[in-house]
């Protein structure tokens, strides 16, 4: 009977299982993520103009068309001169339904330019258009 009792102890203290070694772990992997996830949105630089508005659901890829503070045009990330954005833009949407871009201009880019832009993306054929900017800060009007 002696011998009975202490086989049940032996195996009731080896069927716990012990979660330090996995919390451990996952406290390791949050450090990781914490640490590179500012590391992941990197993109073009561009100083945006500040606005107060309703924030964009971001849920799907969009196509995004930048303009930096040198009148440089990238779409998402693949840079092009003026002359080239229509054509790409009318490859782009030929076989999509919803044609719609937003675009992200520096607040030192002249207004001339970025209105030859945007026609150049209503010429594309592109139905909406969308500006992207970013909320004011609390202290400044």
């Amino acid at each position: 009977m002696r011998l009975s009792r202490r086989r049940n102890h032996v195996n009731k203290a080896m069927s716990e299982i012990n979660v330090t070694p996995f919390v451990d772990v996952m406290l390791v992997l949050l450090v990781i993520f914490v640490i590179t996830a500012p590391m992941l949105s990197m993109g073009i630089d561009v100083n945006l103009p500040k606005v107060k508005s309703r924030s964009m659901d971001v849920t799907e890829e969009k196509l995004i068309l930048s303009i930096n503070e040198n009148k440089e045009i990238f779409l998402n990330k693949t840079r092009m001169p003026l002359g080239e954005l229509q054509p790409k833009l009318i490859a782009i949407f030929a076989n999509r339904i919803d044609r719609e871009i937003f675009l992200r201009a520096d607040k030192n880019v002249p207004y001339g330019f970025v209105v030859d832009v945007m026609a150049e993306i209503r010429r594309a054929g592109v139905d909406k258009l969308g500006m992207i900017t970013e909320p004011p800060h609390e202290g400044r009007k």
